[in-house]
């Protein structure tokens, strides 16, 4: 016995309203006299014949009465036309999502082993979704494609929408791994003095304890490294109001940068609003936020935390800023003297070529 092993699926359906204006047609009858025979109005038989409105089986009862077509098939008509309209516009949905999937940097998260290589552009788009913890296209526009309302591009912010999504969502899974204790403002105030004085020593280890302090206090620090696209220092937001978490990329790949991101993102999270996302952005200090004020802010907490206006001032005040000068005075205060040298470099009294000896270079393990 023959077994099929495949089924004829036409790409095209007509709905059947065609099939009647074509009956109606040969017989002569008119959609304003078909519809007084049937006891419908013109308005719906019209609609029926422009395949607006669909045909029911009490109205496909009436139309076997008068024409003498059975009622089964003008119901499998409808069927077929409803099925060809509904696999169109799942097909129509399917390459959206395929368009939407090109947009975002799926190859850099398989070689970093955060998504599985997909064997086809459909499943490329489900893990994309499972990635990002929603289950559809539609449910990512509300839950990451709004998240630009919560904070302002600067003119100079050239990263990616969706690289910037997909950075802030490893951060935000590595914050999920994480235990951490609730938020305590006194306790990561005191974590952060803690952190400070970590800046001079080895800068693995440093991180690590700095990660560990700040967990005790509520407060995820998680390293991410950056994406293609996204030219972003770091960033600050709350995910709970008991937790939050500052994402750092060490894009410059320099200590200075590295531990100013973090003393400025943890300015927002000790001065500014829990609604709003903070992004660090293209220009070293300049960032991408919802004021300029908090951005200032920011900037100037941070700082005056790693080196005391009081201190700042009497040391450019005496213009020397030789190697053993800017060693000393960060040994004073310290904390690492790449990041007295990238202020001075920052506020103008150096070149950015100079001393840059006294910063230390960092790179991400593969």
């Amino acid at each position: 016995m023959a077994t099929a092993t495949s089924r004829y699926q036409p790409d095209y359906a007509v709905p059947p309203g065609w099939v009647l204006a074509e009956r109606l047609e040969v017989r002569g009858i008119s959609p304003a006299e078909f519809a007084r025979r049937c006891g419908r109005s013109p308005k719906l038989i019209s609609e029926i014949i422009a395949g607006k409105a669909p045909l029911k089986p009490e109205t496909a009862l009436q139309f076997e009465r008068v024409l003498g077509i059975d009622a089964s098939i003008w119901l499998g008509i409808e069927d077929d036309y409803r099925l060809h309209r509904v696999r169109e516009a799942e097909a129509q949905k399917a390459e959206e999502s395929v368009a939407w999937s090109k947009r975002f940097p799926v190859s850099e998260l398989v070689q970093r082993g955060t998504i599985a290589k997909s064997s086809s552009p459909t499943e490329v788009v489900s893990n994309l979704l499972s990635f990002f913890g929603v289950a559809s296209v539609d449910a990512w526009e509300v839950k990451y494609g709004s998240a630009s309302v919560a904070y302002r591009h600067s003119p100079s912010f050239e990263s990616s929408e969706t690289a910037l999504a997909t950075w802030l969502r490893l951060g935000e899974i590595e914050a999920e791994e994480t235990q951490c204790a609730d938020y305590n403002e006194t306790a990561f105030r005191k974590a952060l003095r803690r952190v400070r004085r970590l800046t001079s020593g080895p800068i693995g280890e440093s991180l690590a304890e700095a990660q560990r302090l700040c967990s005790d206090a509520g407060i995820v620090l998680a390293l991410v490294k950056p994406l293609p696209r996204t030219a972003l220092s770091g960033a600050a937001r709350w995910l709970s109001p008991r937790r939050a978490v500052i994402q750092l990329s060490a894009r410059h790949r320099t200590d200075d940068h590295l531990w100013f991101s973090l003393f400025h993102e943890a300015a927002h999270i000790l001065l500014h609003s829990k609604r709003s996302i903070f992004i660090d952005g293209t220009k070293g200090r300049t960032t991408a936020a919802d004021t300029e004020t908090e951005e200032t802010e920011a900037n100037e907490w941070a700082s005056n935390f790693l080196v005391p206006a009081r201190h700042w001032e009497r040391f450019v005040a005496s213009s020397r800023f030789s190697d053993d000068s800017v060693r000393q005075f960060a040994a004073d205060q310290g904390i690492a003297p790449g990041i007295v040298v990238g202020r001075l470099q920052h506020e103008g009294y150096l070149p950015w070529n100079r001393l840059n000896r006294l910063k230390m270079r960092l790179a991400w393990k593969e």
